[in-house]
């Protein structure tokens, strides 16, 4: 599981990845979702070729997992979070994979 997202000076989360490195990366709902409304469906969007999603994003309960590999050394990627509820309600969050060596 990886955490370790700094906030940017434009308020977007970043966190550094190797362009060898598969890694998770979850974004937590819990707080926003109210009693008893639950995640049924997410779609996950990458700005960028190169960033890759696999496998599917799953969820259990209000924590979404996405699955990175690839990317370019150097290279900045914007990846969208969308989840819809059982309310109907749609929301958006982004955070910036930026490739590094490590």
């Amino acid at each position: 599981m990886t955490t370790t997202f700094q906030r940017q000076a434009d308020g977007i989360p970043v966190i550094l990845k190797a362009p060898s490195a598969t890694l998770d990366y979850l974004e937590d709902w819990t707080a926003w979702l109210s009693a008893l409304e639950t995640i049924t469906a997410i779609t996950v969007s990458i700005d960028t070729e190169g960033l890759t999603m696999t496998p599917a994003p799953t969820w259990t309960g209000g924590i979404v997992t996405v699955w990175l590999s690839g990317g370019a050394l150097m290279v900045g990627y914007v990846v969208s979070v969308q989840i819809t509820t059982s309310q109907g309600r749609i929301d958006t969050r982004s955070f910036r994979v930026r490739c590094v060596q490590r």
